[in-house]
């Protein structure tokens, strides 16, 4: 209470200063050219005084220029409204309003969309990516896929390995083998499960190693020792990296290859934080390249990082794409727009909204010149046009263009009513 007795007194002490500086102006004025104040106008209509239309709060009690070089606009007492009128109410003649600029538009109930454009990098599919590591040490001996780029297909040949511990396990694996053919069917049961404890054993040692069970069998079949072994590609995809050269040498510790499956791609783009309210899981999204003009690509999102760059204060989206013919190649830059659907909402134009920060105004044209202010709650701002949250209906008319004007002039009637109050 005591905050708005404070306020309103420094508004009565504002108007009453702005109407002491009007008297004075038009004292000096009568006094400059002695023209007296004209008190009717055409048609024996009465004139209450003479505003200046840039500055409607600016009243003069005669015909002439205002400051600003404007031509003074009569203001007549049927133009004037009841002393009932609402507080904040402003009524302006259609003369007024062309002067000021004055346009509206209807309220409306429409259907929102908005395209969120972004660019992004393209990258391999983290899960498609196989490491290809040896589990024995040995040697190098044969390399068939030899460069960086080559695409492989998944069981093709890669290397061959020598290796001493792996010839000696085939070695026991093949006599493990003999014994169980002849012990096998031993009377006693401790010899028979013995011959085929060792065999699995060996066995098992084979395939921990990654030898195949086609390795296996082969070497069963042969009963022949394999001076080296064959190691084959997990995925199909194109080799990345590769650190496999004839005799050199190979243990644990070393990745061999890098083999990457690009039949899927992944695209990281950069979103801005005030926008990732309207980004989620499995939204479409497009995708054009300048390297292929006229060609666009759609994806989903697949995943979005949870942490903002606090320099650029953007959020990394990921986005997963097709690429069943291999045009889409890491590292690529490309442009990506996110469609985003904001469903039925009550609209008005951005212009008309008058945003305090703290409070959101727009002025409601009620006919015959009225026009009354309301306060209301907006949502986002989409295309230029903020989406109503509360405050307004459909069909309702509000001022789009004039509103700053028309907020002065309410300012200070409410101003003057408070004072002659």
């Amino acid at each position: 209470m005591f905050r708005k007795l404070i306020t309103i007194s420094i508004l009565v002490l504002l108007a009453a200063a702005l109407a002491y500086a009007g008297v004075k102006y038009r004292a000096n004025v009568r006094a400059m050219f002695g023209q007296p104040a004209a008190t009717t106008g055409a048609g024996g209509r009465k004139i209450l005084y003479w505003y200046d239309a840039m500055n409607p709060q600016n009243h003069y009690d005669h015909a002439g220029k205002a400051p600003d070089g404007m031509d003074l606009v009569p203001k007549y007492a049927e133009d004037v409204g009841p002393a009932t009128m609402a507080p904040g109410m402003v009524m302006l003649s259609g003369k007024e309003q062309q002067l000021i600029g004055v346009r509206t538009a209807t309220v409306e109930r429409t259907h929102l969309t908005r395209t969120i454009r972004t660019s992004g990098l393209l990258v391999p599919d983290e899960t498609k990516i196989a490491h290809v590591h040896v589990k024995v040490e040995g040697w190098v001996d044969k390399v068939y896929a030899d460069f960086v780029g080559q695409l492989v297909k998944k069981g093709q040949p890669l290397f061959t390995v020598y290796s001493p511990d792996l010839v000696a396990t085939e070695q026991e694996y093949l006599i493990a083998l003999k014994g169980e053919n002849y012990l096998g069917k031993s009377p006693y049961r401790d010899i028979s499960a013995g011959a085929a404890s060792l065999l699995d054993a060996t066995r098992d040692r084979l395939k921990l190693w990654d030898i195949s069970d086609e390795q296996v069998e082969h070497l069963a079949k042969t009963g022949k020792v394999e001076r080296t072994l064959t190691f084959y590609s997990p995925v199909t995809g194109f080799v990345t990296d590769r650190k496999v050269f004839p005799q050199a040498a190979v243990n644990s510790d070393k990745e061999l290859y890098t083999v990457a499956d690009l039949s899927d791609i992944w695209v990281e783009a950069d979103v801005y934080e005030y926008e990732l309210p309207y980004v989620h899981l499995g939204q479409t999204a497009t995708m054009q390249l300048s390297y292929y003009p006229g060609r666009t690509y759609t994806g989903r999102i697949q995943y979005i990082y949870p942490t903002v760059d606090p320099q650029t204060r953007t959020a990394k989206v990921r986005l997963e794409f097709s690429n069943p013919n291999f045009d889409l190649k890491p590292q690529m830059f490309a442009d990506v727009e996110l469609n985003v659907d904001y469903g039925t909402h009550v609209v008005v134009p951005a212009e008309a909204v008058l945003n305090s920060g703290t409070r959101q105004t727009v002025f409601v044209a009620l006919g015959d010149g009225h026009f009354m202010p309301r306060e209301i709650q907006v949502g986002p701002q989409v295309d230029g046009k903020y989406v109503v949250l509360s405050g307004l209906e459909p069909g309702e008319t509000v001022v789009s263009s004039g509103t700053f004007l028309i907020d002065s002039e309410s300012r200070l009637g409410s101003a003057m009513s408070q004072m002659t109050h």
